[in-house]
């Protein structure tokens, strides 16, 4: 194996794992592997993994990423759904970080059926999340984790933009809305597609989501304002009062919950902030 980077994997080392393990990435789980050492290099930077760092990483399949995060943090978790990859990756890590070897640990799961993470407690999420996944496994890692403070996810460059859209952005909606409760997000940067195996036909797109320093102010629960959101977003092109009478359970008490929470009833779900949604959330009695 090369080591022209030092620990990390290049694409010959990348392919060599591969053909070793008999792996071909598949577009089921949306795997495509990072197969540039300066890509991995400049995540790590940008997510601003400290030494102190508890990281945990979905999705590593061969472990290009996770070398990286290993180099940088004291300690990484990885979630791998594929038992070839989750059965490979220690090796590979003992192979070219030994020295790090005790401060990774494997968790062979599907990300969604997380609840635990062994060790300490997480501070950083940092993940070349797959496509298809992207946004559950995002809000359920930063539900699931509330220690995680930082996170940095490569996905889809659609995805991202939507992840970190503002009100009134046209592709503002529910992953928008979603991340926004747990934290400030925006687009940190561009992944071109030349840096994966096999090279997918979209771009890709970092997302920084910093958790809140305040949770959103609100008596309603997070069931009860994602309810509002889903629903606000089921029929876009719909007003609020419209759009909400299945939630309120008629057109009169979302009419009354949104004048309540001082929201237009003529306004649509890609005006609110997410604030304005646990507002509407709190009255939505007001009607009923």
């Amino acid at each position: 194996m090369s080591t022209e980077h030092g620990a990390l994997l290049g694409p010959a080392d990348i392919r060599e794992l591969a053909a070793a393990l008999g792996v071909r990435p598949t577009k089921q789980r949306g795997q495509n592997f990072v197969i540039d050492a300066n890509t991995v290099r400049r995540i790590v930077r940008t997510a601003e993994v400290r030494p102190d760092d508890v990281v945990v990483e979905v999705g590593p399949g061969l472990g290009s990423l996770t070398l990286a995060l290993l180099e940088s943090a004291e300690r990484l978790v990885a979630v791998e759904i594929d038992d070839v990859l989750a059965g490979a990756l220690p090796a590979t890590i003992q192979a070219r970080l030994p020295q790090k070897a005790d401060s990774f640990a494997l968790v062979h799961s599907d990300a969604m059926l997380v609840k635990e993470l062994p060790g300490a407690a997480p501070t950083a999420l940092v993940a070349n999340l797959p496509y298809n996944v992207a946004v559950p496994v995002l809000l359920h890692m930063l539900d699931t984790f509330p220690t995680i403070e930082r996170t940095l996810v490569m996905v889809q460059a659609e995805v991202a933009d939507r992840l970190a859209a503002g009100p009134g952005s046209r592709v503002y909606g529910v992953p928008s809305v979603k991340a926004a409760w747990y934290a400030e997000v925006k687009r940190a940067g561009s992944i071109g597609r030349n840096v994966f195996w096999p090279a997918p036909n979209v771009d890709s797109g970092l997302v920084s989501l910093v958790r809140r320093a305040e949770p959103v102010k609100t008596t309603a629960t997070k069931k009860e304002v994602f309810a509002v959101v889903d629903a606000a977003f089921a029929q876009r092109r719909k007003t609020l009062r419209a759009a909400l009478s299945g939630w309120a359970g008629s057109a009169a008490a979302a009419e009354a919950a949104l004048v309540a929470a001082g929201v237009s009833p003529q306004a649509r779900g890609e005006a609110l902030t997410v604030e304005e949604f646990a507002r509407v959330a709190e009255h939505k009695e007001a009607g009923a």
